[in-house]
C-alpha cells in the first residue's frame, strides 16, 4: 500500500522505515511499537470540549500528558469489502485510564494516496499523502476530511477541521523510531499533537492474527 502510493520516494526511506512501512498481506507481517510519548499537548481551551468528543469514539486524546507509556499496533486484514487495511491503533497509557486513537488505512482507488478512517466507526476520513524526506525520515500530510454517517456524506470545513502533520525517522543511535505528530486548525492554531519514541518487533500475522477489539465497530465504504 505505501510503496504503491509513494513509487520511487519509498526506496529513499531508511531501510528501518522502509520495514515498518511494508506490513501488509503482501509481506505477511504485524508491527508492534512500544516507547515512550515524551509529550502529549493541547491546543487552548475552547479545543478541550471538541477533544473529549472525539475522544468517545477513539478519536484523538482529551488528556495531556509527559513520558506517557505508548503502544502502536500496524496489523493488516481484509475489510469486509475485501480491501487490504493496515491498523494504526494507538494506546496512551495515561495515569488512571488509558486513552487510544484509532485508524484504519486503506489504499485510495486511484492509488494515489491512502485514505485514513477515524475512530471506533470510521465516521471520519481523510486523505493522506506520504513523501520521504532527504535524510531518510518519512513525512506524511493531511488532505480533505469527510464526515459519514447513513445518508451524510458532508466535506468537514476548514473553521473546525485539522491539518496534520507526522514526521517519523529512525534513531540509528538508539535503535528506536521517533515520531512528531502536530495537527493544526487554519483559524484557531494548534490542537493536538505527541512526539516521543518507541522500538518495533514484527510478527507473522498468519500466526498472530488480528486480536479482539482492534478492528472498527463499523466499516466505511465510501472512499
Amino acid at each position: 500500500m505505501f510503496r504503491t502510493v509513494m513509487g520511487a520516494d519509498f526506496d529513499r526511506l531508511h531501510p528501518e522505515l522502509r520495514r515498518r512501512f511494508s506490513v501488509g498481506l503482501a509481506s505477511g507481517e504485524a508491527c508492534t511499537g512500544r516507547g515512550v510519548m515524551d509529550r502529549i499537548w493541547h491546543g487552548g481551551r475552547l479545543v478541550k470540549p471538541f477533544l473529549a468528543l472525539g475522544a468517545t469514539r477513539n478519536i484523538l486524546v482529551p488528556r495531556e500528558g509527559r513520558d506517557v507509556p505508548f503502544t502502536i499496533e500496524n496489523v493488516p486484514y481484509a475489510d469486509r469489502f475485501g480491501r487490504e487495511t493496515v491498523t494504526f491503533v494507538r494506546t496512551f497509557h495515561l495515569p488512571g485510564r488509558s486513552r487510544r486513537f484509532d485508524a484504519q488505512m486503506v489504499l485510495s482507488p486511484e492509488g494515489d494516496r491512502v485514505l485514513d478512517y477515524l475512530g471506533t466507526h470510521q465516521h471520519l476520513a481523510t486523505d493522506l499523502y506520504f513523501g520521504a524526506e532527504p535524510d531518510g525520515s518519512l513525512l506524511i500530510r493531511s488532505g480533505a476530511h469527510r464526515f459519514r454517517e447513513g445518508p451524510v456524506d458532508v466535506r468537514v470545513p476548514e473553521l473546525v477541521g485539522g491539518e496534520a502533520e507526522v514526521r517519523e525517522r529512525f534513531d540509528e543511535r538508539e535503535g528506536r523510531f521517533r515520531i512528531r505528530v502536530r495537527v493544526v486548525n487554519r483559524h484557531f492554531g494548534p490542537l493536538f499533537g505527541y512526539e516521543g519514541s518507541f522500538a518495533a518487533t514484527y510478527e507473522d500475522v498468519r500466526a498472530c492474527g488480528v486480536r479482539p477489539g482492534l478492528r472498527p465497530v463499523r466499516e466505511e465504504a465510501r472512499a
